[in-house]
Formats: structure tokens, sequence, C-alpha cells
């Protein structure tokens, strides 16, 4: 795992760069997060590919818990990734709610993302 810092005048940010998955379960979010969290970081991109599948899945409470967990933390984040292949419209409303707030977002690109989190 790399970690790529996008830094702007006000807002450190953290992009996590992986080969392989980094979010499996809970305590996997929550572990990333503190770690960036006292590392000063004001906003975590992540991207879908590196995130499990089940995540994805709101009945598993996976999506829930660890997004509490940023939202307790006051910690932004922005998911990276293509969306429209999850069927869920439950997903999909929880994706749009999401983008309307700050704190958690669900964008295309890396671009995008660097832009939700400097808002």
């Amino acid at each position: 795992m790399e970690i790529i810092t996008h830094q702007t005048i006000v807002t450190k940010i953290a992009e996590v760069i992986s080969d392989n998955l980094v979010i499996n379960n809970n305590q996997d979010g929550l572990e990333l997060l503190v770690n960036l969290y006292y590392q000063d970081f004001d906003g975590i991109i992540l991207h879908e590919k590196n995130i499990k599948p089940t995540f994805f899945d709101l009945k598993s409470g996976m999506a829930g818990e660890v997004l509490q967990k940023f939202s307790t933390y006051g910690v932004c984040l922005s998911i990276v990734g293509d969306f429209s292949k999850y069927t869920s419209n439950s997903l999909h409303d929880f994706i749009y709610e999401s983008n309307k707030g700050r704190l958690i977002s669900f964008v295309s690109s890396v671009s995008n993302a660097i832009s939700k989190l400097t808002a």
C-alpha cells in the first residue's frame, strides 16, 4: 500500500494506492482511518477496487459501520470508482444522499475527489 499526498493551501488529502484489497472488514476501515487521522490528513481518497464488494451491499452493514467511524472522527472520505455496475436501488439512493453532503462522497475520478474534499 502506498499513500500519495495531495496538499492544497488548507487541506491535506491521502490517496490510498494498492493492488490489493485495503478494506476487507470494519476493523481494516477503522485502522486505516486512525492511521491517516494521526498523520494529520483532513481527507482520504479510496478506490472502489480496494474495498471488499460486501461493503457495497448495504444489508451487510459494513458500509454503515465504516462510514460512521469517518463521521465520528470528522474525516472526509471520497470513494473513486464506477458505481453504475451496482444494481441496488438503495445503494444508488445512499450514494446520491452521501454526495449531497460534505463528509462522504462517491465520485468517478481522483480529480473529482480532490475537488469534493477541498470544497
